[in-house]
């Protein structure tokens, strides 16, 4: 085969090296990796601040359709402490809209049931009121105070602050080969784009629900987060899908928004102190472990 003349070799030389010139910002932002945990003062709190919306406990439709969570009944509109106190309107608790056609019939059930005790009068709070873990993808829904990330190469460790509940990912491509069910079940991550923390869940123990209208799951739940740093690195958009064949008929997604707050480093707040009466009403007794799990 003929060898290049020097002028076609340079070309190709510089062709070669133009193009990886192209290539490599490209290459660089896929590896990335974002920055959320940034240092101890930030913090990401749900929902948006200062204004008339409510806080963010509660899930946002997907942004571009599809089966999406369960919402309330629009007869019975939710509306939050927060919210009623700036409105100046009488807060309300949480009534599912049972049309939803995601609901498999004993989990519409289930949610029929709750309703009744809401519109009954009966003041139905959630069960992190009172200590308990609320698993994933409930996780997206602490509101109030922040979430912190703290991001090491092997794992990346979520603590919301109110009742240090904390979550743990592990940066590998592979789930255990036998997970045994748990609170947070097992947790496993990777990045994307350079500004994506992508987090897949299973082994989740049936104790907990997937929102704060406690609609169930089964042990068959698998949830797959996508946390996207989004406004410059100023907010956070995180979309679940969420399947359950045990409990859904077809999976679903839904979305929360977090803001960056800087208000100095995790403080520590502890639940279980003094929780003997919640606003003077009964709710779900503090939970207690019967035996050591060690």
């Amino acid at each position: 085969m003929r060898s290049l003349s020097k002028p076609l070799k340079a070309a190709a030389i510089l062709t070669a090296l133009l193009g990886g010139a192209a290539l490599w910002p490209v290459s660089a932002a896929e590896n990335a990796i974002p920055n959320f945990d940034m240092d101890s003062r930030v913090g990401w709190i749900a929902g948006v601040p200062d204004s008339k919306e409510p806080i963010g406990d509660d899930f946002l439709p997907p942004p571009d359709g599809g089966p999406g969570p369960v919402m309330s009944d629009p007869a019975h509109p939710y509306i939050d402490n927060t919210y009623a106190t700036r409105m100046g309107i009488q807060p309300t608790f949480h009534v599912a809209d049972l049309t939803n056609p995601i609901l498999q019939p004993w989990v519409r059930e289930e949610l029929r049931k709750v309703n009744t005790r809401v519109l009954a009068g009966e003041a139905v709070y959630t069960p992190k009121e009172r200590c308990w873990p609320v698993g994933v993808p409930t996780w997206m829904l602490y509101p109030v105070t922040p979430v912190f990330f703290l991001q090491t190469p092997k794992v990346v460790t979520l603590i919301w602050q109110e009742d240090q509940m904390v979550r743990h990912i592990y940066m590998t491509d592979k789930h255990s080969p036998n997970v045994k069910p748990s609170w947070f079940g097992e947790s496993i991550g990777h990045y994307e784009n350079g500004d994506t923390l992508v987090v897949d869940t299973i082994g989740l123990n049936t104790r907990t629900f997937v929102d704060q209208f406690r609609t169930p799951h089964s042990e068959k739940l698998h949830v797959v987060e996508r946390y996207r740093l989004i406004e410059g690195g100023k907010a956070i958009e995180a979309i679940a899908t969420v399947e359950d064949p045990g409990a859904f008929t077809t999976p679903w997604r839904a979305m929360q928004r977090y803001r960056r707050v800087e208000q100095g480093p995790l403080t520590e707040n502890v639940c279980a102190e003094n929780n003997e009466g919640f606003f003077e009403r009964a709710v779900e007794p503090i939970p207690t472990a019967a035996k050591a799990d060690f």
